[in-house]
């Protein structure tokens, strides 16, 4: 039995940096990976899929060119070979600074192979077991596959496996219309497949206010996307040509078909029982404000834990759990504003409660909205697509969320995130000088316009 300090599994956006962390402080460390460094971020998530988004976005502005008096004589081709080996080469320049990185850590060691518990302080991996008294999980997700009729007769394509497509589609059906769906959808329509989005629910993006929802199927359609909601009795079958999609009111004759439908934890073969360790029933490791799980020296990190699937929030929980277990701080889960974008073009940035949580939540509420259309730096761009919403308490001044769709949302989103973590009110960042022109700008006006619902 091999002893250390400290046993992290997976090597995700929270492992490994509190591994490298660990190290620093003189402590022996053996960090498990089942098949390769930067989780899904790196690998099969923000870094490939966002690579791709930016492919996207330059065939969308070439084609665009005419507008701005910039005219591109012939058809503008897209060479998917291209476009899939620079997504790759961002993920593997990723993925091997992490691996050299790694491998000039004393007191580290990178295991690669499937963990599982033996007990609460003993892990077996390759045959061998290891020992320590504070254990990490980090493992992430995975895409969850729908039990649909003829799902399972079709050669389907997963967020991780559409990042390996060197072709393109001739008809892409994405099935779920939710984040990675919908920038999967708009990716492709602008590499030039045809896309149709099938979601079950009523609206696309259903965490999203209805009006920001509206919007976002709105920027969809305007590129030719067909979208199809409150779809039923949803199923699949081999066609000559590729692959049939029916719904209760549709039939698309697609070439390839997306399964976008959500994501569930990698948790269920980690033989969590032989530990004692406690999940809720969709599989997510069940933590306390610290992260710690019911079993006393297992912490959960990350996707695994259900506390926000993002790279930001993974690393957040490597940033809480680095400070209260080795600089004696005393941070919580519970004090995180949760804050996300949707990587569409124009992107949604959002931060804190939609105007449906706050109407539930009894705060005196004050909600101001503004159309990009008024924004100079949108007009000067020609991208005036989406709004402006934020949404404040009345008696404490303080801003409860905001959302952005529009150009630039995603960055301009972070001042409205500062002003929240910073317990700024409304009032007094009224008062700020932004600069002129950009987007960020009108963030003083906006608030300047709340008024009570």
């Amino acid at each position: 039995m091999k002893s250390f300090d400290a046993i992290v599994i997976g090597a995700g956006q929270a492992g490994p940096f509190l591994a490298a962390r660990m190290v620093e402080k003189g402590m022996k460390v053996a960090l498990i990976e089942r098949k390769f460094l930067g989780g899904t971020c790196v690998n099969a998530g923000c870094m490939p899929t966002k690579t791709l988004v930016a492919s996207a976005r330059a065939a969308h502005v070439a084609r665009s060119g005419a507008v701005y008096g910039v005219n591109i004589p012939g058809e503008i081709a897209i060479d998917m070979k291209v476009v899939r080996a620079r997504a790759e080469t961002v993920t593997m320049n990723a993925r091997n600074g992490l691996i050299g990185w790694f491998a000039g850590m004393d007191g580290m060691t990178v295991i690669y192979g499937h963990a599982r518990f033996e007990g609460p302080k003993t892990v077996s991996v390759n045959g061998e077991t290891l020992t320590a008294p504070r254990i990490f999980l980090n493992v992430g997700a995975r895409p969850v596959i729908p039990d649909l009729p003829g799902v399972n007769e079709i050669d389907y394509l997963t967020s991780t496996s559409i990042i390996d497509l060197d072709t393109l589609p001739r008809h892409l059906a994405v099935i779920g219309g939710s984040y990675i769906g919908l920038e999967f959808a708009q990716m492709y329509r602008r590499f030039g497949a045809e896309v149709s989005v099938i979601e079950h629910g009523p609206k696309l993006a259903s965490r999203e206010d209805e009006d920001i929802s509206d919007a976002i199927a709105d920027v969809l359609r305007s590129e030719g996307i067909d979208i199809h909601t409150g779809a039923s009795d949803i199923a699949f079958a081999k066609s000559s040509d590729g692959i049939t999609v029916a719904t209760d009111s549709a039939r698309i004759d697609a070439s390839h078909v997306l399964i976008a439908t959500g994501r569930k934890p990698n948790t269920d073969d980690l033989g969590l029982d032989a530990a004692g360790v406690i999940t809720d029933g969709r599989g997510f490791i069940t933590v306390d404000d610290k992260l710690a799980t019911n079993v006393d020296g297992i912490w959960a990190l990350g996707d695994c834990n259900g506390h926000g699937a993002f790279t930001h929030t993974s690393y957040n929980d490597f940033e809480i759990a680095a400070a209260n277990l080795l600089d004696g701080d005393d941070r919580k889960l519970s004090s995180r504003i949760l804050a996300y974008a949707l990587y569409i073009d124009p992107p949604l940035g959002r931060v804190g409660m939609t105007e449906k949580q706050a109407r539930a939540s009894g705060h005196k509420i004050l909600i101001s909205t503004r159309p990009m259309s008024r924004v100079g730096r949108a007009n000067e761009r020609g991208e005036t697509k989406g709004f402006m919403k934020v949404i404040a308490d009345a008696e404490t001044k303080k801003i409860l969320g905001a959302a952005i769709l529009g150009i630039e949302g995603d960055e301009v989103i972070h001042g409205i995130i500062d002003a929240m973590n910073a317990g700024t009110t409304y009032p007094a960042l009224q008062w700020s000088v932004p600069i002129h022109p950009t987007v960020s700008e009108l963030i003083p006006t906006l608030l300047g316009d709340l008024k009570p619902v």
